[in-house]
C-alpha cells in the first residue's frame, strides 16, 4: 500500500516536472483537456499515450543534452529546488515513519557484552547446591505453583549448553542486580506435561513433547530472598527482577516467557529447530 502510494506520488511529480520543463508538452496537455471538456468525455487512452510520449521526450532530452538540464537548473533555481524537494519528500517521509535502530556503543555496554562472552566461552559454571524441599512448600509458592513440589530440579537432566547459559544468567542477576535465583523446574517428563496440559490453557498450552522442558532446554526460575522462594509478580521487587531476568536471558540467546501473550515470567528456553514433537528420551 505504501509502495503504491509512493509510486503514484513519483509519477505525479515527474508529470509536473515534464510540464514545467517542456512548454510544448504543457500546451499539448491543455489542448487535450479542453478538447475532452468540449466533447464531454475524457480520452483516457489518449492521455496515457501522451504521458508515455512526454516521458520519452523527457528522457531523450536528457540524453541528447546534459548541458540543457544544467542550464535549466541554473536558470530556474527556484523551480529546480521545488522539483528536487518533491522528488525526495516520499523517501524522507518513509524514513521518518520508521523508528531508527539505536546502537549503544558506550563503554558500559561494551564491557557488559565482553563479560557475557567471557562467561559463555570460559570455564564451566557449576550449578548451585539444591535447596531443602520445604522452601518449595510455603503458602506463597503453593498459591502460585501448587504442584512445584513434584517438579524436577535436577540440573544433570538439562542440556549442557542450556545449563551454562542459564547459569550465566543466574550469576549476572546476582552480580549486577543482587538477585539470588532458584530453579523451580527444569526437565519435565512427557507424562507430567500431559497432566499439566489437561488442567487447561491457564497452566500450559503445550501438550506432551511440545514443550522444551521435555528436552532439557527450558527451565522455570524464581527468586530467593530472606530464606524464602519469591514467585509472585505482584511483588514489585520480584516483578522488577523478572524484567531484568528477561533482559539478561535475551543477551545470552535464551527466549523469555515474559514476552509471550500468555506471560510466563520465570520461564526461559533455548530453541532449536526440529526438536519439538520428537519423542523425548531420558
Amino acid at each position: 500500500m505504501v509502495a503504491a502510494a509512493v509510486l503514484g506520488y513519483f509519477l505525479v511529480v515527474v508529470l509536473g516536472v515534464v510540464l514545467v520543463v517542456f512548454p510544448a508538452s504543457r500546451e499539448r496537455l491543455v489542448t487535450t483537456l479542453l478538447g475532452a471538456l468540449n466533447s464531454g468525455a475524457l480520452p483516457f487512452l489518449r492521455a496515457g499515450s501522451w504521458l508515455l510520449t512526454s516521458l520519452q521526450l523527457f528522457v531523450q532530452a536528457i540524453r541528447n543534452s546534459a548541458g540543457g538540464g544544467a542550464r535549466f537548473v541554473f536558470g530556474n533555481p527556484l523551480l529546480a529546488s521545488a522539483a528536487m524537494t518533491l522528488l525526495v519528500a516520499p523517501s524522507l517521509l518513509i524514513y521518518s515513519l520508521n523508528t531508527p535502530v539505536i546502537f549503544d556503543f558506550s563503554e558500559d555496554s561494551g564491557r557488559a557484552d565482553r563479560q557475557i562472552a567471557i562467561l559463555l566461552e570460559g570455564e564451566q559454571l557449576v550449578p548451585p547446591s539444591p535447596l531443602p524441599p520445604e522452601v518449595f512448600t510455603t503458602r506463597e509458592v503453593e498459591l502460585v505453583r501448587p504442584d512445584v513440589v513434584l517438579a524436577s530440579r535436577n540440573w544433570n537432566l538439562l542440556d549442557q549448553e542450556f545449563t551454562q547459559r542459564l547459569l550465566v544468567v543466574f550469576r549476572l542477576m546476582k552480580e549486577r542486580h543482587g538477585y539470588d535465583m532458584v530453579l523451580l523446574e527444569g526437565y519435565r517428563s512427557p507424562e507430567r506435561q500431559a497432566r499439566l496440559f489437561e488442567q487447561g490453557g491457564h497452566v500450559t498450552q503445550a501438550g506432551a513433547n511440545m514443550s522444551y522442558h521435555q528436552y532439557g532446554l527450558a527451565a522455570d526460575s524464581a527468586f530467593f530472598r530472606d530464606g524464602k522462594v519469591v514467585i509472585s509478580e505482584r511483588d514489585p521487587w520480584a516483578m522488577r527482577g523478572y524484567q531484568l531476568y528477561g533482559e539478561i536471558a535475551a543477551q545470552v540467546g535464551l527466549t523469555w516467557g515474559g514476552s509471550w501473550k500468555m506471560q510466563d515470567y520465570g520461564h526461559v528456553e533455548l530453541r532449536r529447530p526440529g526438536v519439538l514433537g520428537r519423542l523425548a528420551v531420558r
